[in-house]
């Protein structure tokens, strides 16, 4: 059973989420808060597996409410799936740096978000694909340390990573990457995880980051243009 902590400010958005969840066999709501200090109180006392939160709200954001309750979960590893009405905004950056395991747009439907709070429960990051389409377009426009440097060398990597890594930089889940390859997700992550120690790479958002840098994924242009790779 995958536990759930519904975090929102607006209660008729708040019950919606929490209902949804409830009707899942394997989900259970374990708490709902409607601030990001009710957030932080409630946390460690439910212990969820993940966290719905809104990331805009009066008050603690859901920036430094995320910041906090994972700071604070020694013993535990909750996993932060951020719901925002923006594509692409600093909030969006900060959640990501504090430690976020996921984006979604508030008008998600109600499958996908399902499927997002059980990928980013078994350990996987999810974005949205405008979320992450334009959040990496504008980190590696972006000047500082981030995109400065060699980036790694991907000859390293074997055809099967190259293509794994590509995958992910589109924003494919694990699952929806063994769909396309006709692999187990074991595979894939197997595949992933050999890619990110031969590149030194710690966490999914970078390996994104890299897809746009090295080019396996070309940004979409500022005129509104097709990207080289699309999310499905």
């Amino acid at each position: 059973m995958i536990k759930v902590l519904v975090v929102d400010d607006q209660p008729l958005v708040r019950a919606g989420l929490a209902a949804l969840i409830r009707a899942v066999p394997d989900l259970d709501v374990v708490g709902e808060a409607a601030t990001g200090e009710e957030a932080v109180r409630l946390a460690p006392a439910t212990r969820p597996d993940v966290i719905l939160m809104d990331i805009r709200m009066p008050g603690m954001n859901g920036v430094t409410a995320s910041e906090r309750i994972l700071a604070a979960a020694d013993d535990y590893q909750p996993r932060v799936l951020i719901l925002t009405t923006f594509d692409l905004d600093d909030y969006v950056y900060n959640a990501l740096r504090v430690g976020a395991s996921g984006f979604l747009l508030k008008d998600t439907r109600p499958e996908r978000l399902i499927a997002a709070i059980h990928t980013v429960a078994s350990g996987d990051m999810l974005f949205a694909p405008t979320v992450t389409r334009r959040l990496i377009e504008a980190y590696t426009l972006r000047p500082g340390p981030a995109a400065s440097g060699p980036l790694p060398d991907l000859d390293l990597l074997t055809a099967r990573e190259v293509e794994v890594l590509k995958l992910v930089g589109q924003a494919l889940s694990n699952t929806e990457i063994a769909t396309r390859l006709y692999v187990s997700e074991a595979t894939v992550k197997t595949h992933l995880n050999r890619a990110m120690a031969k590149l030194c790479l710690s966490s999914r958002a970078q390996v994104v980051a890299l897809a746009y840098e090295s080019g396996l994924v070309t940004p979409r242009t500022k005129a509104g243009g097709p990207t080289g790779s699309k999310p499905p």
